[in-house]
């Protein structure tokens, strides 16, 4: 199927559920595909959504803050220089706060960076500043630079928007999560709730799989064994 415009994605909710607006009116129809549209942005990785945001650690203070409208963290790079994001760096290893607590019980332990873990808060709204707090061990003994890889949520689709990365190249799986939401709302029936659950889940494998067929897997934020890059040489 297609991609859909925002117009055509809320006339099929309507055809498929055989519901008109009289019950499913534009403010609830555009519930659905804001639920569905941050279901799905939370179920895969979408690299149209990734950005990345550079600064540096403050000596001394064991946190950072991701952008506001983070969705999640891919990985922070900490780089040895304090004054430019280029040259030699790492990437942390993501952990539980329990196990940064347990690496530095007494909270003491300065030097460079070598974990992180998600320690607080959430996404937040476009006008705030920051979003969840990242917990960052040892802390850090200078002010390194460091570039944070992230997915932020992008513009949703509405009718002043009227097409999206989502819309036009994961329609079907926008749909069916857009129909789980509606037979749900309109208490349908079961085995119908069911059936688009299980496209949807269909949709979501083959998505995710072009997703990862497109991008070098990113083993840091996997936590799987990598070999280091060496530098290029002539």
């Amino acid at each position: 199927m297609a991609g859909f415009t925002y117009s055509t994605l809320t006339t099929a909710i309507q055809n498929y559920t055989e519901v008109g607006t009289s019950v499913l009116s534009s403010t609830i129809t555009d519930q659905f595909i804001d639920n569905s549209e941050l279901r799905i942005q939370r179920d895969i990785p979408i690299d149209a959504d990734r950005r990345e945001v550079i600064g540096n650690l403050v000596a001394s203070n064991d946190s950072v803050h991701a952008p506001a409208g983070t969705l999640f963290v891919r990985g922070i790079q900490v780089y040895t220089s304090t004054t430019a994001a280029t040259g030699a760096n790492g990437w942390l290893i993501k952990k539980d706060i329990s196990y940064l607590r347990e690496y530095d019980a007494a909270e003491t332990t300065t030097g460079t960076p070598k974990y992180y873990a998600m320690s607080g808060g959430g996404a937040t709204g476009a006008g705030a500043t920051t979003s969840g707090k990242i917990t960052i061990v040892p802390t850090p003994s200078s002010g390194f630079m460091y570039k944070l890889h992230y997915n932020a949520r992008p513009l949703g689709l509405s009718s002043a928007n009227t097409t999206t990365f989502l819309s036009l190249n994961f329609g079907n799986g926008l749909l069916y999560a857009c129909l789980v939401e509606a037979f749900s709302y309109l208490k349908g029936p079961m085995d119908m709730l069911q059936l688009y659950e299980q496209k949807y889940q269909a949709e979501v494998q083959k998505f995710g799989a072009e997703q990862l067929g497109r991008r070098r897997r990113d083993d840091y934020t996997d936590n799987e064994p990598r070999i280091a890059a060496t530098t290029a040489t002539p």
